[in-house]
């Protein structure tokens, strides 16, 4: 189904898309297949030592609690237990993701195409 011309569109949404699918020109350095490989690679070892750490950190915080001899209950053990390391993992994964995308140079393949010529503060 084609749409009629209209004046007022750019030239490359005449044709049917959008005007951003023509701007993202750029490869990013995630599609070569061996760069991808290793990225990700690097990204699962940096979430193995984040795992390690993460299980290292809730056992010391449980050993610490435990040893100041307070009367909390298992339920008090189990809520640190999983708050501490679902927020690590997490934070974890979120910061790894950020690395992945800058050491690989994904986030250079970006253009900003605003059109607003002032500096962002």
């Amino acid at each position: 189904m084609n749409m009629p011309e209209s004046p007022n569109l750019p030239p490359v949404a005449k044709r049917g898309r959008s005007p951003h699918v023509a701007a993202m020109a750029r490869k990013s350095p995630l599609d070569d297949p061996r760069k991808a490989a290793h990225a990700w690679a690097r990204y699962r070892r940096m979430m193995r030592f984040m795992m390690l750490l993460t299980v290292g950190t809730v056992m010391l915080a449980l050993a610490v609690l435990y040893k100041q001899g307070s009367a909390a209950t298992v339920h008090f053990y189990i809520a640190t237990a999983l708050g501490i390391g679902f927020t690590m993992l997490l934070t974890g994964g979120l910061m790894g993701l950020v690395f992945l995308s800058s050491g690989t140079g994904h986030d250079e393949s970006v253009s900003d195409l605003s059109e607003d010529s002032e500096p962002r503060i």
